[in-house]
């Protein structure tokens, strides 16, 4: 049950306090501390999946215990960050949105006997790998420190929306028929 490939994703979801006391704390340098922390984070989203493939490690508890890690780690970030950037608003419900609706519609799909119709594509890869870059540059930067990076990180951030609605669009095409057949 507990293996290589899970320890990573446990790990991602035990930085998520850590994160937010260091995000939270008064001292120097405590947003850079949160972001490195963050991307230490991203890694093991990558990490966990190169653990499971490489050394063969995939189980039905690593399947779940994944995409669970990787929403609570980023919705943790994006509400904590939303404490202190409120325009950040839009893209953070569409992001959110977008991570409720892919697992409800893979949890669908995986009860028609056909889950493999909505597996994971490049475009959703492309929108996480942005996504983190987006929330380590808006954890470490702010607008007044950086402004720079901390607009590039909010750029970063609606594409990374954007790119998750593309996703969205073309995983309900490609699960189209199922869906419309509730048989």
């Amino acid at each position: 049950m507990t293996n290589w490939a899970n320890l990573a994703s446990l790990s991602r979801i035990a930085l998520i306090p850590i994160i937010v006391l260091c995000y939270e704390a008064d001292f120097v340098y405590a947003e850079l501390a949160a972001a490195g922390l963050f991307i230490i984070g991203s890694i093991t989203d990558w990490l966990d999946g190169y653990l499971a493939r490489r050394l063969n490690l995939g189980s039905a508890f690593g399947a779940f215990l994944d995409p669970v890690a990787d929403k609570l780690f980023v919705t943790a970030v994006l509400i904590l960050l939303l404490a202190d950037y409120p325009g950040l608003l839009v893209p953070a419900l569409l992001i959110v949105a977008r991570e409720i609706t892919i697992s409800a519609l893979r949890e669908w799909m995986a009860t028609r006997g056909v889950r493999d119709l909505v597996a994971v594509a490049w475009v959703g890869k492309v929108k996480t790998t942005l996504q983190m870059i987006a929330l380590g540059l808006l954890l470490g930067t702010s607008p007044t420190t950086l402004p720079i990076l901390f607009h590039l990180g909010l750029g970063l951030l609606w594409l990374a929306a954007l790119l998750g609605l593309w996703s969205l669009g073309s995983y309900l095409r490609a699960a189209k028929d199922t869906l419309l057949d509730v048989k």
